[in-house]
């Protein structure tokens, strides 16, 4: 245990994709170029902007190339794109991504239940496009979901996260994401599953992505700060809901997050106000109020 935080945490915004992908009204690509370049200019570092999918699975990316053509690149940041297979790494590659993100489970019911074969098959497939990013000097980033819990077989052991952490460690990738896909972990259980992440990967290249369904989120990253994990995973105005609870919130509010960061002293070189308006905006365009409640509170400051 760390006596003391981390001085700096980087913070992946992945409200334009992660967030965006499940919304049931289509988000025009003008939308959603407006959102990323308000987070460029909110002096994000890294924000996953575009999954290179099967329109057929994922309508709301159907867009993404037009998106990363038509943002305003910031630089220093990097522009993320979710890749399933080589045909969505050509597309990523055409679009110009800085990083490409390949994912797996930790649960093996999850794996069977969502892309029908096991976990070790799931993250060989993605050799050829973790080869193909090498080649191409592209950062490979790897995404663990239910790393945490599952909502079908309930608890993931801690070696299944420790297998898949390095499987994605051994297909060469820079940075690994731990999920808490369901929302279901709690703090002394975050910092039992990184610190198993932590022995089969580098410490400071390990993310925690979180979801507030059980409204575990910022707890969760403050037991994730006191190991010294120092990336974490949010989504403006908390964006995505959580496709397997029912009417619950998903991703964890970026404006959440950096109200925290920002009250314990931790730098983000992000400009708080500006995700609010970001948030504000985004939510507007969707019809709904939004649901960071840092957000929601310093607006309603402001109309006062």
């Amino acid at each position: 245990m760390h006596n003391q935080l981390p001085k700096h945490v980087k913070i992946v915004e992945v409200g334009p994709r992660d967030g965006l992908q499940n919304e049931k009204e289509a988000v025009s690509a003008a939308v959603k170029i407006e959102l990323v370049d308000r987070l460029s200019r909110a002096g994000f570092t890294n924000i996953e902007a575009a999954s290179f999918v099967s329109p057929k699975w994922v309508p709301q990316m159907a867009t993404s190339a037009e998106v990363m053509a038509g943002i305003a690149r910031r630089p220093g940041t990097l522009y993320s794109a979710l890749t399933p297979n080589m045909q969505g790494f050509e597309a990523a590659l055409a679009a110009q991504a800085d990083e490409v993100v390949i994912f797996g489970s930790a649960s093996e019911a999850f794996s069977q239940r969502n892309i029908n074969c096991s976990i070790a098959e799931s993250i060989a497939r993605f050799e050829p496009v973790a080869k193909a990013a090498k080649d191409n000097g592209l950062r490979l980033r790897g995404s663990i979901s239910c790393a945490f819990g599952c909502p079908y077989q309930g608890d993931v052991p801690l070696d299944a996260v420790a297998d898949v952490v390095g499987r994605m460690r051994d297909l060469g990738c820079d940075e690994v994401d731990i999920a808490d896909t369901i929302g279901v972990s709690t703090p002394r259980k975050t910092q039992a599953v990184m610190e198993t992440a932590a022995r089969a990967f580098a410490l400071d290249r390990i993310s925690g992505h979180f979801h507030d369904t059980y409204g575990q989120a910022l707890a969760n990253i403050y037991a994730s700060l006191e190991l010294g994990v120092t990336i974490f995973h949010s989504s403006v105005s908390g964006l995505g809901g959580c496709p397997y609870a029912k009417g619950a919130t998903g991703n964890v509010a970026t404006e959440d997050v950096v109200y925290m960061l920002n009250g314990l002293g931790i730098e983000t070189g992000i400009a708080l106000d500006v995700v609010v308006e970001a948030g504000a905006f985004i939510s507007q365009h969707l019809g709904r109020k939004g649901a960071s409640r840092a957000g929601n509170a310093l607006l309603a400051k402001r109309t006062l």
